[in-house]
């Protein structure tokens, strides 16, 4: 069994907040980092969070008004995709302030940050943190980064359905890069000219192909495009 069906199976069976909670610290064992969070606002109204932080590192944070500071949640209002901490800007003093003292409390040097955004304003975080080396952290990406943006999708839909049982069915909006990628491969060009086109690696060009037949329910590629297009969010 790999680590992503390892996980996968243990969320099917997650219905409370007290189990996502354990299978949020279950991630972090599972993949060897120093910490996974899952933090969502406008949830039926509502936060929701599930998280390996300490508790006294999160008083740190609010009573420091870090959230004003974070180049992880500025970067994450900003953008679609996943966000490698090191291609933020921490140039500022208090974004380096805030580092210093996050790497101090066992925060992690290296992370990588995937917002999640669904209908009705609905926004969540998935973060990896961990304490390491450049290269470490560069193969962990290579080998982890495509697990990491399909568990948090995952996770996000199993807390949805914990927290609004009864609500409606709702499909995630697809990112800018996803609906690009969907459109290139209905008309016809290889995941090599797709790549090529997006200036990003066949590697991260498989990334947004899983996460958009995620959020579409679809079986496969050619049914995701089908998909797609059928509720008007490609034209051919």
């Amino acid at each position: 069994m790999t680590k992503l069906e390892e996980f996968l199976s243990s969320l099917e069976t997650s219905d409370t907040p007290d189990q996502v909670q354990k299978l949020v610290e279950s991630l972090r064992d599972i993949y060897g980092v120093t910490n996974a969070i899952y933090h969502a606002v406008n949830l039926d109204g509502a936060p929701y969070a599930a998280l390996t932080y300490s508790p006294e590192w999160m008083d740190h944070y609010q009573a420091q008004k870090y959230v004003q500071v974070d180049p992880v949640v500025r970067g994450a209002l900003q953008h679609f995709h996943p966000m490698d901490w090191k291609r933020l800007d921490w140039s500022s003093k208090g974004s380096r302030s805030f580092l210093g003292e996050a790497t101090g409390a066992g925060i992690g040097n290296q992370g990588l940050s995937i917002p999640i955004r669904g209908p009705n304003g609905q926004f969540a975080l998935f973060t990896v943190n961990h304490e390491c080396s450049d290269r470490e952290w560069e193969v962990f990406s290579k080998e982890a980064k495509r697990d990491m943006m399909l568990i948090s999708h995952f996770l996000h839909q199993q807390v949805v359905k914990i927290v609004m049982p009864d609500g409606p069915r709702q499909y995630e909006r697809l990112s800018p890069r996803e609906t690009d990628t969907l459109k290139y491969l209905a008309v016809g060009l290889t995941r090599g000219q797709i790549a090529e086109k997006l200036q990003i690696s066949e590697h991260t060009l498989r990334v947004y192909i899983d996460s958009a037949r995620f959020k579409l329910g679809a079986l496969n590629t050619v049914h995701a495009v089908a998909t797609a297009y059928s509720r008007g969010l490609i034209t051919f």
